[in-house]
């Protein structure tokens, strides 16, 4: 599979469009209620795991307990969300054969992770799971080109060829450091690790102000426009001034992303990426 990178962080970007991955043809999922396939069905992902038959009637209420205590994180269809990953392309849910493994993982949820657990009566928690291999059998049943983008698609790189475009010409040791970034592989993976290295999300801007009065506040910036800017200093106290009656210095490390991306190479993206997989 062959990606444009820089096309990619493009498509990340723009909230309106999708990842450049392979398109496909829209899929008709099989109808739920239908339980457990054969092992000897096939779809493009190869046999379907074999997992307990359940009943229409659980499907159907697992979706709705899905969609109330999971959609959030994991997507409504259990594709993957904005914090949770594809639960459709789990090896956890295909090694699970009756629940015992995703109803452990219900109870328990991933703290570290930032997976809550939950205090669902056994019958809601079936349902769930029902749901949840659902999901999975009708993902894999579809034909064509699979979805998304596997993290093993990403492994191209050369770790040594990233760590010194990283320590040398890409200057991303003026803001980072091993010991900083020391475990980001580990919260973050795959595509999401890429996309944060390219364009960090949520990553807030600092800001100095001087007043009139020779007052200095420094914070996060909060608010800026043509007429007015606003901070947020350390005790969380909100603070905005007309912009004519200060002088400012906003520094935003999104900038030199921003400036580094302009200069990358396809080959330096997956070598400096391999290298950041390194730092867990």
């Amino acid at each position: 599979m062959t990606f444009s990178w820089k096309m990619k962080v493009v498509a990340a970007c723009v909230p309106a469009l999708v990842f450049l991955v392979p398109r496909i043809e829209a899929q008709v999922p099989r109808p739920a209620g239908q339980g457990a396939r054969a092992p000897s069905t096939v779809g493009s992902q190869g046999p379907l795991p074999e997992h307990a038959k359940f009943s229409a009637a659980q499907i159907e209420g697992g979706k709705g307990l899905f969609l109330q205590n999971c959609a959030f994180c994991h997507g409504k269809e259990a594709g993957g969300g904005e914090s949770g990953p594809d639960l459709t392309r789990s090896k956890l849910v295909t090694g699970d054969k009756a629940g015992e493994a995703i109803a452990d993982l219900i109870h328990n949820g991933r703290p570290e992770k930032g997976m809550p657990k939950f205090n669902l009566a056994e019958p809601d928690v079936l349902s769930l799971v029902a749901f949840i291999h659902a999901q999975q059998d009708a993902a894999l049943s579809q034909t064509g080109t699979r979805k998304g983008v596997d993290e093993s698609d990403l492994q191209t790189g050369n770790v040594a060829a990233g760590k010194r475009y990283f320590e040398g010409e890409g200057g991303c040791t003026k803001c980072h450091s091993a010991t900083t970034l020391s475990g980001v592989a580990t919260r973050v993976t795959g595509l999401r690790l890429e996309e944060q290295m390219l364009y960090p999300r949520d990553v807030k801007a600092k800001v100095t102000v001087k007043t009139a009065t020779g007052q200095t506040l420094s914070g996060t910036l909060e608010y800026q426009d043509e007429f007015r800017i606003g901070l947020k200093d350390a005790a969380g106290q909100f603070h905005s001034w007309p912009t004519r009656a200060i002088t400012f210095q906003i520094d935003n490390p999104v900038e030199a992303h921003v400036t580094a991306l302009s200069k990358y190479t396809d080959e330096a993206i997956h070598d400096v990426f391999a290298y950041i997989q390194t730092l867990k």
